[in-house]
């Protein structure tokens, strides 16, 4: 379920900016480049969850 909901929110927000940043730049919007994105952003951020370390930070 995490990755589905992970690129489900990716997918809606990098969409949406595909369509700002086009609206603003005067060119088409094209669907797929925002879909091609979307999966490219959705790995990166699951690749970057697992380098992470999920250990709590220890008191100097």
């Amino acid at each position: 379920m995490r990755f589905f909901w992970t690129l489900f929110w990716t997918f809606l927000l990098v969409e949406m900016l595909t369509y700002v940043v086009s609206s603003m730049s005067g060119v088409e919007v094209n669907f797929a480049t925002g879909g091609i994105v979307s999966i490219i952003v959705t790995v990166l951020i699951l690749i970057a969850t697992t380098i992470i370390p999920k250990e709590p930070v220890q008191k100097h």
